[in-house]
């Protein structure tokens, strides 16, 4: 096994986890599943990026409103405990194909209508964010980019938006991770992989840290918008 088809994504995943709020477990998706079963790959996906969010969350702290975080992370949750199990029974490419067309829908939406970010959303539509990011989460790894627009919805600055979502992927991160190792999902021999991953993943982190420090929340919103129409193409294609 070549570590580098480890590391550079890794750093890739950091680079774009720390400029966007979300995004790493895309990149890890692209590279490990040549490397290992899909649901495999999803849970050492979300371990590489454990360090990286913990130096975000740290990092960003006293930015952190639990309130935002807990309802939405149960409803989430909630969903991803059942859709874990799902991977061996439903059409996942026909699934990802519906994901990617919904991505790309709400990239376009959001490049054309440039103020419908400036408010919240109804309780309706967040509760299908949360309801679509964990069933995904749980098939794939990949709960993100609604997750992102909703928590960017509620933020005003970029320090809050960052501590919001990373503090929101960290609890899942140790959640998730649990109920992988619990059902044999995550085993001992991922180790290795997951401790390579982690020394690019941080190195990704604090390059994009030194950028993030550049940028304000109409850049970030902007960045947001473009990686999850990339997301949205990359699954209607590949």
């Amino acid at each position: 096994m070549s570590w580098l088809l480890i590391i550079i994504p890794g750093m890739l995943a950091g680079l774009v986890q720390g400029l966007t709020g979300f995004g790493a477990a895309i990149i890890m998706m692209i590279f490990l599943p040549s490397l290992l079963p899909i649901d495999q790959s999803a849970g050492v996906a979300a371990l590489i990026m454990s360090a990286s969010v913990l130096t975000l969350v740290i990092r960003y702290h006293h930015e952190i409103r639990l309130k935002r975080i807990i309802i939405p992370f149960l409803i989430y949750a909630g969903v991803a405990s059942w859709s874990v199990h799902l991977g061996n029974v439903l059409d996942v490419h026909l699934l990802r194909t519906l994901l990617g067309g919904l991505l790309v829908i709400l990239a376009l939406f959001f490049s054309v209508f440039k103020h419908a970010d400036n408010r919240q959303y109804p309780l309706l539509i967040a509760g299908i964010f949360m309801i679509v990011s964990g069933f995904f989460n749980g098939l794939f790894g990949i709960g993100g980019p609604l997750m992102a627009l909703y928590f960017l919805s509620l933020a005003k600055t970029t320090p809050a938006y960052i501590a919001s979502i990373q503090t929101f992927f960290l609890i899942d991160i140790i959640y998730i991770t649990t109920l992988r190792v619990t059902t044999g999902i995550l085993i001992v021999q991922d180790i290795p992989i997951i401790l390579v991953g982690m020394v690019g993943a941080v190195c990704g982190t604090i390059v994009a840290n030194h950028l993030l420090n550049r940028m304000n929340m109409v850049m970030v919103q902007h960045l947001v918008y473009l990686f999850i129409g990339v997301s949205g193409v990359y699954y209607l294609f590949f």
